[in-house]
Parts: structure tokens; C-alpha cells; sequence
């Protein structure tokens, strides 16, 4: 069991109020749950994994533990078709995809990261889960989904998510979504990137291939050809593993080298007046 990096896809960069690694490995994540607000810290002592659990939540989320950390994954359900895939199996062992079962706490962070760098969108979220969460222990926890209704255009601004990603998470925030996950894109302002985002996190889908990806396409291409592509390839490459097309580009992030980038990167945009 690879706590660290079955756990890490929930992790919006390194400064995330919500997940918080300490100096000894363990892990803490802040959730809000169908009880309250909870939060989890996730330890191995020995070949023991220990999950501790503090707020209203905190039997909810002990409960779910187990599918958080993959219990009801099937790695072995990925049968390799190329040699490199044996390899990052082999080089990915005890990496499972789990799930939190809370849609709504991976739909924001996804709308907040469509179109634009990873560093702008945790910037956001950084700033709007420490002004709107809830402290818990060594973490906060996010806040329900109808209380994002209720979060000033102000504070958006200063967050530096322009009013597109706003107005769609307030526009999701009046519809529910976690009885719903296979009506998401009928919500307006999210596609098929956002939706598989979602699904990978909440529902642990080894299929969700997210379309659209700035940097997903080439990855794949590189790692199973030594040449980057583009969707339309990438789903090429990946049609003989359908149903487990997801796993393959999960352990394709986790091991596979990187194509060397050419060019400028995207530029993160801070336009806040303060």
C-alpha cells in the first residue's frame, strides 16, 4: 500500500489548507462530509495503516477509509498491451485509485483548474478554503456545497479566479451533484475534462480520460511511442485498455519520464488590485 502516492491526486499543490503531509509521512486531509465537517490523518505503523478522525465527519470518513485508500479498486484489472506499461505497473506497485465519495470537494478545485497553469488555480483555492473553511486540527475543511453561493464576488477577485469560473461553481452549487455525477456536464461550464477530473477523485473511475488536457496528450504519446500526441492520438493509443484507461495514465504521471518541453509555458496571470 503506497499511502503517499494513492493519496496524492487529492493534493492541489503544496501549500493545500486541506491536505497536509507531516515530517514523519503521515497524511491529513480536511473534508466536509454528509455529517460536518471531519478531518483524517492517515498513518503506517509497521504494516498497520492508521486513520485517527476529528470533527462531526469523523465516523463518516473512518467508514470510508478503506475505499478511500482503494479497497475497492482492481489494479490487476489492467492487463498490459505494451512492454512500457508492464513497466510502470511494476514501477507503480501499491499505487491504487480510491475514492472520496464527495463530489462537490473535487468539482470546485476542477472548475478552478480549467484553462489555466496548476499554480494559478491552487493559488485560488488556497485563498478561498482559508477564508471560508473550517479549521480542524492541523487542517481545514472546505464548506458545504451551498455555502459557495455565499462567498462575495470580492473575495472571488482576490482569489484571482475570473468571474467564468465563478459564476460555473455557483451555478453547480444550486444543483446536486453528488446523488448526480453522471449528469455533471449538463452543467453549464463543464465538459468532458472536468467531469473525468471529478470522476478519478470522487468515484475512483480507472476509465476517466480527461479530454482536453494541456499537457495529458503528450504524456501518454511520449511514454507509450517516444513521440507526443494529441487527444485524438492519446484515445488511439488507449482504446486497447478501455475501461482502464485512466490507470494507465495515472501510472504514466507517476513514473513515466517527462517529454522534454519546448517553448513558453502558460503564463500565470495575477491581475487582483489589492
Amino acid at each position: 500500500m503506497d499511502i503517499r502516492r494513492t493519496l496524492g491526486i487529492h493534493r492541489r499543490g503544496s501549500t493545500d489548507p486541506t491536505y497536509r503531509v507531516s515530517p514523519g509521512g503521515s497524511i491529513t486531509r480536511g473534508t466536509y462530509t454528509p455529517d460536518g465537517p471531519g478531518v483524517l490523518t492517515i498513518s503506517r505503523e509497521y504494516k498497520t495503516v492508521v486513520g485517527r478522525a476529528y470533527g462531526d465527519g469523523a465516523e463518516w470518513l473512518l467508514d470510508r477509509l478503506p475505499r478511500l485508500l482503494g479497497a475497492d479498486d482492481e489494479p490487476e484489472a489492467l492487463t498490459p498491451k505494451h512492454e512500457v506499461v508492464t513497466r510502470l505497473i511494476q514501477g507503480a506497485k501499491g499505487v491504487r485509485l480510491g475514492a472520496t465519495d464527495r463530489v462537490w470537494e473535487a468539482l470546485v478545485p476542477a472548475v478552478l483548474e480549467q484553462k489555466v497553469p496548476g499554480a494559478e488555480a491552487w493559488r485560488a483555492w488556497r485563498y478561498l478554503i482559508n477564508r471560508v473553511g473550517t479549521d480542524i486540527g492541523d487542517a481545514k475543511a472546505p464548506p458545504p456545497q451551498r455555502e459557495w453561493l455565499d462567498i462575495p464576488s470580492w473575495e472571488w477577485h482576490k482569489s484571482g479566479a475570473e468571474p467564468v469560473r465563478m459564476r460555473t461553481v455557483r451555478i453547480a452549487a444550486n444543483i446536486d451533484v453528488e446523488t448526480k455525477p453522471e449528469h455533471l456536464t449538463s452543467i453549464h461550464g463543464i465538459g468532458p475534462w472536468t467531469e473525468a477530473e471529478v470522476r478519478s477523485r470522487a468515484l475512483g473511475d480507472p476509465d476517466a480520460v480527461p479530454v482536453g488536457d494541456y499537457h495529458i496528450a503528450g504524456q501518454v504519446g511520449f511514454a507509450l511511442t517516444g513521440n507526443k500526441t494529441d487527444d485524438a492520438g492519446m484515445l488511439e493509443l488507449l482504446e486497447p485498455y478501455a475501461g482502464q484507461r485512466y490507470r494507465v495514465i495515472r501510472l504514466i504521471e507517476l513514473t513515466a519520464p517527462k517529454p522534454e518541453r519546448r517553448g513558453s509555458r502558460m503564463p500565470v496571470r495575477d491581475y487582483r488590485n489589492f
